[in-house]
């Protein structure tokens, strides 16, 4: 069974009765191999486990809906694909855990924290909502404006056309590859801002990571895959240094 058809349906096969929690990312990290989020969050539901998504390596470069997906929580690092800097991030919580009990106990996510004057009233209760899950000193005055600017960006080239753009750009090098014996994952499965490269069993690994370091070629190695992560600021030169790289 191909690689993508085969997790997705291990998945779905692991999740039962004795499931409490399905933690799961919208691609998987080392190649991209996308995991059909509609089956696995109906699959969960059934069994009456929490449905978790990792939006970290797609939200931002890929479509993503929690109306439709109904996940219970979505967490995402800032410094992706939402173009956000290191040491922030966003998450989701639905209706499941109104009324958690947050991991860092804060004094800013205590009920009538917003009232500084009142501070020394001490309360045990938690602020409504979500706010209770969140970091300690969220008044960053360096991340989150930084992080605010990168979604105002991503919001105006929009998320489906940076999707497009990176399948666009990288058509030909993928039929290429294919054609050649290097093994991705099916298309239906595959994203298009992030995919693995599988060498055939003969080829050169040693060599080939020479010639990507001699040509500038920033890809990463994850286990057996050669990673790929086209964006926006890359062009058709970038395409075809990698094309020499893998002596296409």
């Amino acid at each position: 069974m191909a690689r993508g058809a085969g997790w997705n349906e291990k998945l779905l096969a692991a999740i039962d009765g004795g499931t409490a929690i399905v933690a799961v990312p919208q691609v998987h990290w080392t190649d991209g191999t996308v995991f059909d989020l509609d089956e696995v969050g109906r699959r969960a539901r059934d069994v009456g486990a929490a449905f978790v998504i990792d939006g970290t390596q797609s939200i931002g470069a890929r479509p993503f809906d929690v109306g439709r997906l109904q996940p219970d929580a979505v967490i995402c690092a800032g410094y992706k694909w939402l173009g956000g800097p290191y040491s922030i991030g966003l998450a989701y919580f639905g209706p499941r855990f109104d009324g958690g009990v947050p991991l860092e106990e804060t004094w800013i996510g205590r009920e009538g924290s917003e009232n500084f004057g009142r501070l020394v009233d001490y309360q045990d209760s938690y602020r409504p909502g979500a706010v209770r899950f969140d970091v300690g000193e969220v008044s960053n005055f360096v991340l989150i404006p930084m992080l605010v600017a990168a979604l105002e960006q991503l919001a105006d080239w929009g998320v489906d056309a940076i999707g497009r753009y990176c399948a666009d750009l990288t058509k030909e090098l993928i039929d290429e590859l294919e054609a050649s014996g290097f093994d991705l994952t099916e298309q239906k499965f595959r994203s298009q801002h992030l995919f693995g490269i599988r060498v055939p069993g003969e080829y050169d690994f040693e060599s080939l990571k020479n010639r990507l370091a001699e040509g500038g070629v920033s890809v990463s190695l994850r286990g057996s895959a050669i990673r790929v992560s086209p964006h926006v600021y890359n062009d058709q030169d970038d395409v075809d240094a990698l094309r020499k790289a893998l002596d296409l």
